[in-house]
């Protein structure tokens, strides 16, 4: 779906699976860098390498039949008694169902993270490079939205938003979650796709839409992560006990939301699945609950070490089967 001078550069550009979580645990809990030096690394690496997906994915491509619209290990339904009823067909219908879903539940995520960050910033010197940094990152939260919302429709599907009652709890949580909570709220919704995706787009089974939508998406997300990360380890130690509680229950409150919401269940409706029956399957499918917590190990191990997982919130992460 790339071009080849496109999918070269990508490629060149994407680390190694292992040096992505050394480069992305680097900062630390307790080791934050110059927040004004790293915004304005980040900012260079923007220039040097960011892509518009209207232009920079071919649209017009075809479809091809055969291959699944997500990786068949991470559909939600797989090793269940419902996907061995299910054919290939169905199979690949499933999965471009549940990437369309996921895509849909990232939109309603990216528009509460822009909200967050453009808060946080308000008032500040637009001269400072973390201003600069947080109107870059909005900028490019605006493109995948739109890369997204075309993904849906080149496929045919819905983008399966939340329903009304998340809307409204979205809203809520975009107009109370600041500092260590905004910030972490990115990562949690981030970290856990970036896995997922890595995994996507090197996965010869999949969609070339799919996967050139996941390699754009990874690449330019493991800015926001890098930054998103400092300004957690920089900003949680100067919480007072009471603000630490607080901000410990938003971010697990958001996991769990996350987790619970990235499959939306009429999706299984798609390849005529009862959805109540599908839904209750996907929340008990161990194989799928554990591709979750692979994906958020390290999200987990960092939160934690600076201090954002502990107390009775950590029920909501177990609840969420992140833990």
């Amino acid at each position: 779906m790339l071009d080849d001078q496109g999918e070269l550069a990508l490629t060149a550009t994407l680390p190694s699976d292992a040096a992505a979580r050394t480069a992305a645990t680097r900062p630390g809990g307790k080791s934050p860098v110059d927040r004004q030096a790293l915004s304005a690394r980040l900012l260079g690496s923007a220039a040097k390498k960011s892509y518009d997906p209207v232009v920079d994915i071919d649209w017009t491509a075809p479809i091809p039949e055969d291959l699944y619209g997500l990786s068949p290990e991470w559909s939600t339904l797989y090793g269940t008694p419902l996907w061995e009823t299910l054919d290939h067909v169905q199979r690949v219908r499933l999965t471009i169902h549940e990437y369309c879903s996921i895509s849909g539940i990232g939109i309603w995520f990216e528009h509460l993270l822009m909200q967050l960050v453009l808060r946080d910033i308000y008032g500040d010197d637009p001269a400072q490079p973390h201003v600069q940094w947080a109107l870059t990152e909005i900028a490019d939260e605006c493109r995948h939205s739109v890369m997204f919302a075309r993904t849906a429709q080149t496929f045919g599907a819905p983008s399966y938003g939340p329903p009304p009652a998340l809307l409204k709890l979205g809203k809520a949580y975009a107009a109370r979650a600041d500092g260590p909570a905004a910030y972490a709220a990115i990562l949690v919704a981030e970290e856990i796709l970036d896995i997922f995706q890595r995994d996507l787009m090197k996965d010869e089974r999949v969609q070339p839409l799919t996967r050139a939508t996941s390699q754009i998406h990874v690449v330019e997300e493991a800015r926001h992560m890098r930054f998103a990360r400092d300004e957690v380890a920089r900003r949680t130690p100067e919480l007072s006990r009471w603000q630490l509680r607080k901000h410990r229950t938003l971010v697990a409150a958001c996991a769990a939301i996350v987790a619970e919401n990235l499959v939306q269940p009429q999706v299984y409706a798609s390849v005529g699945l009862d959805p109540k029956e599908a839904r209750a399957a996907a929340r008990a499918n161990e194989h799928y609950n554990a591709k979750l917590r692979e994906a958020s190990s390290g999200l987990v191990s960092f939160l934690r070490e600076v201090g954002l997982i502990g107390g009775p919130s950590e029920r909501l992460w177990k609840r969420a089967g992140l833990l």
